[in-house]
C-alpha cells in the first residue's frame, strides 16, 4: 500500500505561519508522524509539498499509478486551480482533502473547494491531527477491501 500525502502552498512555513490558526507543528513533524503511522501498518508513504501548482500535478502523474490512496492539502490552491482539480479529476483511488484550520469559519473564499467534489471526503478544522485521521481511514479501507 502507497499513500501520498501532497501539501500545497505554503504550507512548507507551517510552525511560523499564522501559529494561531494553523499552530506550532512544522511540516516535517507531520510528515513523520504520519510516515511513522503508515510503517506501523505496513504502508509506504510519499509526501510532497510545493509552492507552484505544476509540480503538485507532476507528482500526482508521477507517482499516482502504484498509488492507492492520497491525501491532500491543496491550500489556497483549493480555491481556485482548475489545473489541480483535472489533475485529480480522472483519479479512482480514495482521496482526502484535509485543512488544519476550519475553512467554514474563516472568509468566503475559503467556502468555496474545486477539490471537495472529487474526493472521497474532507476533513476540516481539526489541525494537523487531520492528516492523521484520513490515514486512519485510508488504512483502515485497505484493511476492509
Amino acid at each position: 500500500m502507497k499513500i501520498l500525502v501532497i501539501h500545497g502552498p505554503n504550507l512548507n512555513m507551517l510552525g511560523r505561519r499564522e501559529p494561531a490558526i494553523y499552530g506550532h507543528t512544522t511540516l516535517a513533524q507531520i510528515n513523520n508522524a504520519l510516515t511513522e503511522k503508515a510503517r506501523a501498518s505496513g504502508a509506504t508513504l510519499l509526501a510532497f509539498q510545493s509552492n507552484h501548482e505544476g509540480a503538485l500535478i507532476d507528482f500526482i502523474q508521477a507517482e499516482v499509478d502504484d498509488a492507492t490512496g492520497i491525501i491532500i492539502n491543496p491550500g489556497a490552491f483549493t480555491h481556485y486551480s482548475i489545473a489541480l482539480r483535472d489533475a485529480l479529476a480522472s483519479l479512482t483511488l480514495p482521496m482526502i482533502e484535509v485543512h488544519i484550520s476550519n475553512v467554514y469559519k474563516r472568509e468566503p473564499f475559503r467556502h468555496v473547494s474545486l477539490i471537495a467534489p472529487l474526493v472521497t471526503g474532507q476533513i476540516s478544522g481539526l489541525g494537523w491531527r487531520g492528516y492523521l485521521l484520513a490515514l486512519a481511514w485510508l488504512l483502515s479501507t485497505h484493511v476492509d477491501n
